[in-house]
């Protein structure tokens, strides 16, 4: 049998993966003020032509860098989980996916201030903002299903999963805030977000 060779598409989603990390590890070492073509292209090791290529400007860098943080953070989840998300025990997604949420190294720092800096965009561009109103939709909305879960079980007191879900993920981002600026250490944002979750069940996790 002949040499089995990858399709175009593959070739052309690991040059944009490719590129996407290498805007991760400009926001790692130089923060994200340092986002550009020229400075991406030499991170990536590619011309500025072809980052150029698949993104025109700065705004679509940091987009991209927003949908790979999000999609190593969600590898990050489902590997400290240690099971399908569907069946774990809910309580244990919920720590996970809110602890996610506030910067405790490297990666997650770098994570959470792309993730500022697309928040950032979205006041000044409303396609940016509806896209984010349909990602925390979906977010809430997953985080109220399993409280609900637990609420059905006997488990958790909280009243309204929903707003219990909305209010979570606001604590854990703007304590992420915090600690990135330094405000507030990433060891006492965690605690605070632990205590919140302890809360809408009533009991500290043994």
């Amino acid at each position: 049998m002949g040499r089995r060779t990858r399709g175009v598409g593959a070739h052309h989603e690991e040059r944009r993966q490719g590129i996407a990390d290498a805007v991760l590890a400009v926001v790692a070492e130089r923060g994200l003020h340092a986002i550009s073509l020229p400075t991406v292209a030499a991170q990536a090791g590619v011309s500025v032509g072809r980052v150029q290529h698949y993104f025109p400007s700065k705004d679509e860098l940091v987009a991209v860098a927003f949908d790979r943080a999000n999609t190593l953070s969600s590898a990050r989840i489902r590997d400290k989980v240690g099971q399908d998300l569907e069946t774990a025990p809910p309580r244990t997604v919920l720590r996970t996916v809110l602890t996610e949420l506030v910067p405790y190294n490297h990666a997650t720092r770098t994570h959470l201030r792309v993730r500022q800096s697309f928040a950032a965009l979205a006041l000044a561009d409303e396609a940016v903002a509806t896209r984010l109103r349909a990602q925390y939709a979906q977010l809430h909305s997953t985080l109220a299903r399993l409280i609900a879960r637990d609420q059905e079980a006997g488990r958790a007191v909280a009243p309204d999963p929903h707003a219990t879900a909305v209010r979570l993920v606001a604590l854990a981002e703007g304590l992420a805030y915090y600690v990135l600026t330094d405000i507030t250490p990433a060891d006492t944002a965690r605690a605070l977000v632990l205590k919140a979750l302890a809360d809408v069940y009533g009991t500290e996790e043994g």
